[in-house]
């Protein structure tokens, strides 16, 4: 079997998509979309006259659950996070907005809120195999019997599991916006007032942004400094946040940007000691009187590759 270049950007992108929220790792979904290709190459469909996406995406998805098996069986420092990625402009996401690829309205998720951190982060809950099938079914629409075919299970089992793994997401669902572009123009005004009373260090104005039970999350990988456990409360938080900052004031520089379709702020510092993040990024969740519930710091370098540095690096 032969693949022309054709067919790999005719379906690179929509496995890329599948793969990135399976694993929530920009480079595995990479690597996994490369592999998919090979297998196509050495093990082609036994069906040649079918078409060939969905067996594409069966591969996929499985290659992404062996991975995600993987990454959960080794020791991981600290809380984990997903990798971020930008959804405006050109990106490896921009197949969501095509007109061919819009979301069946029995759909639960839309597709760029299945890239929002709060909802990769929520799927960690759940096992690989009831990712998967909430992900088939939920996101993009497969029905129980295609699912079921891409899986490898029974339809009952398909059933079973995807209750299941709707029931874990009912957390989730307590803090769900379902207005994703109203939630995204109240998140980009908030992290403006943030970084506003963070650079002129008006605590009282900060504090009053923070819920009272906030938490701050980081996810250094082992690469770089982070916290081991999430900080709880909005004292602690604020102390953390607001000591960091002024320490390196002198060094930082910040910019907001739309990552994984929300606002998010980029952090650049110089003449940082070994060990410290210079690049980073910070994510947040907004409870329903739009304070900040949540804050998600991603240090790890290897985990912004799929980001451009504001210095173009």
């Amino acid at each position: 079997m032969t693949i022309s270049a054709q067919t790999f950007d005719d379906h690179k992108r929509f496995l890329w998509g599948i793969c990135y929220r399976m694993t929530g790792s920009a480079a595995d979904a990479e690597d996994i979309v490369q592999e998919t290709f090979v297998r196509a190459l050495e093990k082609p469909p036994a069906d040649m006259e079918a078409p060939l996406r969905p067996w594409l995406a069966k591969v996929a998805v499985n290659l992404s659950r062996d991975q995600l098996r993987r990454r959960r069986r080794r020791e991981y420092f600290g809380p984990w996070l997903p990798a971020p990625v930008m959804t405006e402009g050109e990106s490896p996401l921009e197949f969501d907005q095509a007109p061919t690829q819009e979301t069946s309205p029995v759909a639960r998720y839309d597709l760029m809120e299945s890239v929002t951190i709060a909802f990769l982060s929520a799927l960690e809950a759940l096992t690989p195999a009831q990712r998967a099938v909430l992900l088939l079914r939920d996101v993009f629409d497969y029905s129980t019997d295609e699912t079921a075919a891409a899986l490898e299970m029974t339809g009952s089992n398909v059933k079973v599991t995807l209750h299941r793994a709707r029931r874990i997401m009912e957390a989730y669902h307590k803090y769900r916006l379902g207005d994703l572009s109203g939630r995204a123009a109240q998140m980009r005004e908030t992290l403006q007032h943030f970084l506003s009373r963070l650079a002129t260090g008006d605590i009282a104005g900060l504090e009053q942004m923070l819920a009272a039970d906030v938490v701050l999350v980081s996810d250094g990988g082992a690469e770089v400094n982070g916290l081991a456990e999430p900080v709880f409360g909005r004292n602690k938080v604020l102390r953390l946040v607001s000591k960091l900052y002024k320490a390196k004031r002198s060094v930082t520089r910040t910019s907001l940007s739309v990552l994984n379709g929300e606002p998010a702020i980029l952090v650049e510092r110089h003449k940082v000691q070994p060990g410290h993040a210079s690049f980073f990024t910070m994510h947040c969740e907004l409870d329903d009187q739009h304070h900040l519930r949540r804050l998600h710091f991603v240090f790890a370098p290897s985990k912004l590759s799929a980001l451009k540095h504001p210095n173009g690096a």
